[in-house]
């Protein structure tokens, strides 16, 4: 149920979000949804990829600082409040949301949304007693 995303450490400037990209589609690696945050100095891209492996590796041997970080994909019906409800049920399991991104899945029609937590296995038990759809990373990385 949980999905491995990766993390990369970019300086800001012209051309590095480019180069990342360039690097993992060069090692045939594809990228299922992303997510930038940044500052004036620096930046943090977080990826969810087919092939973490290979995306990883050819990334780490172009010089890039990179990390993997265990994350949720969350099911949330598409629609108003689908999101709303899903936060109230972190809330009421006294759970912080540390950051999150969303992607439309084509298959099922339905939004998915990635969450970071401190606690990942609290996260799931409590979206788990709330009904709440989290996805395998095989079907993440399958989208």
């Amino acid at each position: 149920m949980k999905v491995r995303q990766v993390s990369i450490f970019l300086e800001n400037r012209s051309g590095r979000l480019a180069g990342v990209l360039s690097e993992v589609a060069k090692a045939g690696v594809n990228i299922r949804a992303l997510s930038l945050a940044d500052t004036s100095d620096f930046g943090i891209l977080r990826l969810i990829v087919d092939n973490v492996d290979a995306g990883v590796k050819a990334l780490k041997d172009s010089g890039h600082t990179v990390s993997l970080t265990e994350v949720l994909a969350v099911e949330i019906s598409d629609r108003p409040g689908g999101l709303a409800e899903t936060l109230e049920a972190l809330s009421a399991a006294d759970l912080n949301v540390e950051y999150m991104y969303a992607f439309v899945c084509r298959v099922t029609e339905k939004a998915v949304v990635v969450f970071r937590f401190e606690d990942v296995d609290a996260a799931l038990a409590a979206l788990k007693a709330a009904d709440i759809s989290v996805l395998p990373a095989n079907t993440v990385y399958a989208i």
